[in-house]
């Protein structure tokens, strides 16, 4: 099985009771559940309550304690509401008898209307730029030999950063230079379901989000002093995509602060549609060094 055929085994969740589904982990090498896994799997637990038809649009999650990456996530589906025009779901995700998540969506079947939306912004095609877990490979002699086959472990998403940063060097920038732009897709074809690549992306959306917010302060996410942890997360859908084709994530911080970081994101796909927002507040506390 592929990285990708698991993630997407992942995403199609076991169904265990009315209303009920399990999901199964993948550790990315933090130790604990990857936020973006419980945030796209809370969603197509919501997806497979929702007629066909009608496609997430508005997805608002709150991330309530850590997930333990050797047990499975139990996901309970709560339906508020079944309009005629909108459908509303809720979602909780329990581990070891706890919620750990908290998940509301609301799903739109699809009808015309106004549409406009900002340009995306003038960067190199994703062909001109290097795949990020390339450059970590070759450079995986440079890293402590624990990290190693984590951070060079094969990876279902393919990364190219427009403006891509040094290894091993902080990020430091004023506020206003607080941005990350990357380009991303699926390393593989997968079906067509929309769910499967709206939850592909809500999976994404979270890959490397918040450590935009510790760029104007020279911090590095994997300094020792730093606790860092997603609070919530918001995702907006507006359009049509495909994860395995070219999306271009655009994120920049506005602010931080009392030790919470917030980032704001767009994706678009290569032909300048914005087919999504994000946005997320997290937890950026400094211990002070012994």
């Amino acid at each position: 099985m592929t990285v990708v055929q698991d993630l997407i085994r992942l995403l199609e969740l076991e169904p265990i009771e009315h209303n009920i589904y399990r999901g199964e982990n993948r550790d990315i090498g933090t130790g604990r559940v990857f936020g973006g896994q419980v945030f796209a799997q809370a969603l197509a637990a919501a997806k497979k309550t929702v007629e066909d038809g009608r496609e997430a649009h508005s997805v608002h999650g709150y991330f309530l304690r850590e997930g333990d990456t050797r047990a499975p996530i139990v996901y309970f589906v709560d339906r508020p509401r079944d309009g005629r025009s909108f459908t509303s779901r809720r979602v909780t995700a329990i581990q070891h008898g706890e919620a750990i998540f908290h998940l509301s969506a609301s799903f739109h079947l699809h009808e015309p209307g106004m549409d406009h939306q900002v340009p995306m912004p003038d960067v190199p095609a994703p062909e001109d730029l290097e795949d990020e877990l390339d450059v970590i490979r070759a450079n995986a002699d440079k890293y402590p030999a624990a990290l190693r086959d984590i951070v060079t472990q094969d990876r279902p998403l393919e990364f190219r950063r427009v403006h891509p940063r040094k290894l091993f060097e902080r990020e430091t920038t004023d506020a206003a230079g607080a941005k990350r732009l990357v380009w991303f897709k699926l390393r593989e074809r997968i079906p067509d379901a929309p769910i499967l690549h709206q939850a592909t992306l809500a999976y994404a959306s979270d890959y490397g989000f918040l450590p935009t917010s510790l760029q104007p302060h020279g911090v590095s996410w994997r300094d020792p002093r730093l606790i860092i942890a997603s609070l919530d997360h918001t995702l907006w859908l507006h359009r049509p995509f495909r994860a395995d084709e070219w999306l271009l994530y655009v994120n920049d911080s506005p602010t931080a602060f009392g030790a919470r970081g917030f980032v704001r994101g767009q994706v678009f796909t290569r032909d300048g549609q914005l087919v999504a927002s994000a946005a997320q507040e997290g937890l950026i506390r400094l211990r002070e060094a012994k």
